[in-house]
């Protein structure tokens, strides 16, 4: 069975994409714990982000390796926090510092102009060169009072209106079944039927 190492120490992240492509024959785990420091993310794009981390730790395991750049665009933001989306209030910041910031920046914002979308890149990248690349997208609403104990991120105040639940308040199925990761990765599993590590079509 082949390895795929998902380059993130994001156990939420790696939870979703074992789950999404549980029936695929290759073996998802995560980062090793130490020995291998943190990819910069220097890009300006989700994808420029996503290929400079699957080809730097697919570099440093020498095993094919799955990353995601993802993050929120806020229309009333004119597309913040984007690619910035983990580190908004910054370097160090957590879920919830990113969250409050968020919600300060639209807190005179009415709930009809509140609207954006998650977009994930999903990078895989191989030690001989083979490279696929997936991208999926969701729209919803942003709330003003966080809503849900699962889920990470911005995911407490991201509104599916569709199914009235935030992220936070699915199911890591029900998540997998609408969110940006959660299309990626259908596009990532087509994508891995049809070829092979190798990037070869069957």
């Amino acid at each position: 069975m082949k390895k795929i190492i998902v380059g993130t120490r994001n156990s939420g992240k790696i939870k979703e994409i074992k789950e999404a492509l549980a029936e695929l024959p290759f073996e998802i785990i995560g980062l090793p714990e130490s020995g291998i420091a943190d990819a910069e993310e220097t890009g300006s794009t989700f994808e420029q982000n996503a290929v400079i981390k699957a080809r730097y730790y697919s570099g440093q395991t020498g095993e094919y390796c799955l990353a995601d750049d993802s993050g929120l665009e806020v229309d009333a933001l004119e597309g913040r926090p984007g690619v910035y989306s983990a580190r908004y209030a910054g370097e160090a910041a957590s879920d919830a510092d990113n969250n409050n910031k968020l919600l300060l920046e639209l807190q005179a914002v009415p709930k009809e102009n509140r609207t954006a979308r998650f977009r994930s890149v999903l990078a895989l990248t191989g030690p001989d060169g083979s490279h696929i690349l997936a991208e999926g997208t969701c729209e919803g609403i942003l709330l003003n009072v966080p809503r849900g104990e699962d889920g990470f991120g911005y995911d407490p105040l991201f509104l599916m209106p569709e199914q009235q639940k935030t992220l936070a308040e699915m199911t890591v199925a029900e998540k997998n079944s609408v969110s940006h990761r959660g299309n990626a990765l259908k596009v990532l599993k087509q994508k891995l039927l049809a070829f092979d590590l190798g990037g070869q079509e069957r």
